[in-house]
């Protein structure tokens, strides 16, 4: 791997990585909140989420910079802006769901947010079946946590009102 390609694959890591800080920001007693809130059977516990999402964001990261190195951003503007926005909607969620308790919010921002990334993966697929390939987890899990913000939110209407 030459120097520009490493060094884009350090700039999209480090991208994603910031995401993930803005939103463990706002998640620093999201641990203390998460076990506090009525939970449906099949919620995973709190410790499982940082290795999850870790893993989610270095995926991204990845899956990113294989779309940046076949032609950039003159070449695939419409794929990495699509990346760029869903990114934003995933740094939001955490704000909105445990530093402002909005669940019926959070619930908006993560189907746009599912939905964005559904878009991301198609475009990225076009570019690279490996890129697209690498957001499936990503996908399935906001999925999971769609269903996961839903629950929570109906069973605790009197926190995340």
């Amino acid at each position: 791997m030459g120097r520009n390609q490493a060094l884009g694959l350090l700039g999209w890591l480090l991208l994603c990585f910031l995401v993930s800080a803005v939103g463990a920001i706002a998640s620093i007693s999201a641990s203390s909140f998460y076990r506090e809130l009525t939970q449906p059977q099949w919620a995973p516990p709190a410790w499982l989420f940082g290795p999850v999402w870790s893993t989610l964001y270095t995926l991204m990261a990845i899956s990113a910079w294989l779309v940046w190195r076949q032609g950039g951003w003159r070449v695939h503007g419409h794929a990495l802006g699509l990346f760029l926005v869903q990114l934003g909607f995933n740094a939001i969620w955490s704000w909105v769901f445990f530093a402002w308790k909005l669940g019926f919010w959070a619930l908006v921002d993560i189907t746009i947010l599912w939905g964005l990334i559904v878009a991301t993966l198609i475009r990225f697929w076009a570019v690279s079946r490996g890129a697209g390939a690498l957001l499936i987890p990503y996908m399935v899990w906001v999925g999971f946590a769609w269903g996961l913000n839903f629950a929570l939110w109906r069973l605790n209407p009197e926190v995340l009102g």
